[in-house]
């Protein structure tokens, strides 16, 4: 029988479907020592973000030959060692499609929030203040969104936006992208032209926007991060907020997480969520079938 470790937990829909395609799902998360001395008793693992597949789980895995196929129920693979795994003969495979329109979704709603002060308001009106002259905002209508990659989630993301009217521009490492109705540009003309930033781009080994970045960017921005913790330099951040240089940040995903900087909890110019991008009831169902075809397929 084919044993899958799902490693990051699987929905419940997802985890009867294989049971009843005659897979042996086992349910259980290990840190990385135990993964490593466990891995070898499965032929398919499935993660999401928490687990990360490196070098020495691979290195166990091939020396016992079983493991063949490890699957990312979301869109990067940065936790994964790929070109490691993939040389060991294991494949990897992700659901790049199935949570990009729930993520698009948290970044419009964070959107909102920093406008219009949402997540702000929330919290002292809880605190019993009423501070409604505190809280004027400003629309989105009218203002320029600038993006930082237009794949699958940016382009969702802008075709949203410029339903509520906003101008659009987009930068990508590929250049200007055939077919797309929307304005290209370098990335310092996209920091120089947008209202709100956002970030739609793979982990890199450095900051995407630091310090040299927010200076090009317009007094009062606001940045919106939902794609991965170190893309964003937390010092420049912190000191364009600190400056009012920047007028907000949302973040989704953190260096860290939990993050362990104080300084992510102490202040309400920040619209914080704990990296809850594809969690939605369909999302988890896409992810789940998409997950079964990929699995079934491979172990036919």
């Amino acid at each position: 029988m084919i044993r899958i470790l799902a490693s990051d937990g699987i929905e419940s829909a997802a985890a009867e479907a294989l049971a009843a395609k005659g897979f042996e799902v086992v349910n259980e998360h290990y840190e990385a020592e135990e993964l490593a001395a466990k891995i070898a008793d499965f032929d398919c693992i499935l993660v999401r973000s928490a687990t990360k597949v490196r070098t020495a789980v691979i290195d166990a895995a091939a020396a016992s030959g079983r493991l063949k196929l490890i699957v990312r129920g979301g869109v990067g693979v940065d936790n994964i060692d790929v070109d490691y795994a993939e040389g060991k003969g294991i494949t990897v495979r992700n659901t790049p499609a199935a949570s990009s329109a729930s993520v698009a979704e948290l970044v419009i709603g964070h959107m909102f929030c920093l406008a219009r002060h949402i997540h702000a308001a929330n919290v002292t009106m809880h605190e019993g203040k009423w501070e409604k002259k505190k809280y004027e905002g400003c629309d989105l209508a009218g203002k320029t969104l600038g993006l930082i990659g237009l794949g699958r989630i940016g382009r969702l993301v802008a075709e949203k936006a410029a339903a509520l009217g906003m101008d659009i521009i987009y930068t990508d490492v590929v250049g200007a992208l055939d077919g797309v109705p929307y304005r290209y540009g370098s990335a310092e003309e996209v920091l120089r032209a947008a209202d709100f930033l956002t970030l739609h781009v793979p982990a890199c080994e450095w900051p995407v926007i630091g310090a040299e970045q927010i200076a090009l960017m317009k007094d009062g921005a606001y940045i919106v991060n939902t794609a991965r913790g170190g893309l964003i330099d937390y010092d420049a951040l912190f000191a364009a907020l600190d400056s009012g240089k920047l007028a907000g940040a949302a973040l989704d995903v953190f260096p860290e997480e939990p993050p362990a900087d104080e300084r992510f909890a102490s202040r309400l110019d920040l619209s914080l969520t704990p990296h809850i991008g594809a969690s939605t009831k369909e999302a988890q169902e896409r992810i789940g079938g998409e997950i079964v075809s990929i699995v079934s397929e491979f172990f036919a």
